[in-house]
């Protein structure tokens, strides 16, 4: 950064001073850390020394009894000392987990706001109700992880549930935290919308993009057709006068993305092209992947049925992620946002591979 051409390409260099403001700001949590357990050990290591011993015993039923009113409750006094130790440690313990936990988040967006979209499968109204389940449970783990949802489009369901919701997820680490979610997700229970109780089995797709910088992909508006279209509500009446609503089509690869919650037309256009530049990433990510899954010869058409995680609510409780192994019958608090545990598992899964692809 000292160098007097640093700043010669802006976007570049906003990138670089962003990186290492970040990076700093990482290390003073280590170094933090490392007084904490310094000044942990140094309080344990006087807490039994020979003075504090002396100490003690000078404060035991032996001492002098004149001296007793002084020693108010020597036992006590050292229980306390040993509870403080133990607390402090619990909490150094706790930060140490927290900061090693982070390490993880080291893919190239893992620090990018992100996209998550819910489509339901085929099944009607019971795979749309699943939709809207992984909504809530998605919502529920955004708020316990500090992170903000906007809705940017939604189309509901007839009887229930709701087809398809795009959100934009915002907040530290968004897409780490969420990447782990894409794929498809299926749901095994007794159908509220059966009325003679059987066990149905659902389906729904979870999408996961990095919001990117438009210089971090690059689209030839001649490649865009862009259609503008008057914004709807739920059960397709009209919310807005004015044609806000955007449908943008990559011609090239096909791919339609629309926005209509926003307040003009120019704002749906800016946020549908963010959703488009994650899909276009995602797309030559993917083609990469394949392209070398080939080689390799471990290429497998994706499928409907390769889903990523199944939840079983009947007949018995389990929610087990397929790639992972990890699995839990706590179903109740998975379904109410608790994906900490399947995210780590996978973080720590795919540094596992990454680090075996490299031997």
């Amino acid at each position: 950064m000292s160098r007097p051409d640093f700043w010669s390409l802006p976007e570049e260099a906003k990138k670089k001073s962003k990186r290492r403001e970040e990076l700093v700001s990482e290390l003073e949590e280590w170094k933090k850390l490392k007084e904490e357990v310094k000044m942990l050990i140094d309080l344990a290591t006087a807490g039994h020394g020979p003075a504090a011993q002396d100490s003690r015993l000078q404060g035991s039923s032996f001492a002098n009894a004149a001296d007793a009113p002084n020693a108010a409750h020597p036992r006590r006094q050292t229980v306390s000392l040993e509870e403080e130790l133990h607390i402090q440690y619990e909490e150094a313990k706790k930060k140490f987990e927290d900061l090693e936990f982070f390490v993880l988040f080291s893919g190239d967006y893992d620090k990018s706001d992100c996209i998550l979209a819910i489509h339901a499968g085929t099944g009607g109204t019971e795979a749309q109700d699943w939709a809207e389940m992984l909504l809530r449970m998605y919502t529920r783990f955004c708020e316990r992880r500090g992170l903000f949802a906007r809705e940017i489009s939604q189309s509901r369901g007839g009887e229930a549930g709701i087809k398809s919701i795009v959100l934009e997820i915002s907040g530290r680490f968004a897409y780490g935290w969420l990447k782990s979610e894409r794929g498809v997700h299926r749901l095994v229970r007794i159908s509220p919308f059966d009325a003679e109780k059987m066990r149905h089995t659902s389906f729904a797709l979870v999408e996961i993009l990095p919001v990117l910088e438009e210089v971090a992909v690059t689209i030839d508006p001649k490649d865009l057709r862009i259609d503008t279209y008057l914004s709807s509500g739920h059960g397709g009446q009209s919310v807005q006068t004015t044609y806000s609503a955007v449908r943008i089509t990559h011609i090239p690869t096909g791919i339609v993305v629309t926005c209509q919650n926003e307040r003009s037309q120019q704002q749906n256009k800016e946020t549908a092209m963010k959703v488009l530049r994650g899909k276009l990433h995602l797309l030559a990510d993917e083609a990469q992947t394949r392209e070398l899954k080939k080689v390799r010869g471990e290429y497998k058409e994706a499928a409907w049925g390769n889903q990523i995680r199944s939840y079983v609510l009947q007949p018995y409780h389990m929610v087990k992620d397929l790639r992972t192994k990890y699995e839990t019958s706590d179903t109740d608090s998975v379904l109410d946002g608790k994906l900490e545990p399947f995210v780590e598992s996978f973080l720590r899964w795919k540094k596992g591979r990454s680090t075996d692809s490299r031997r």
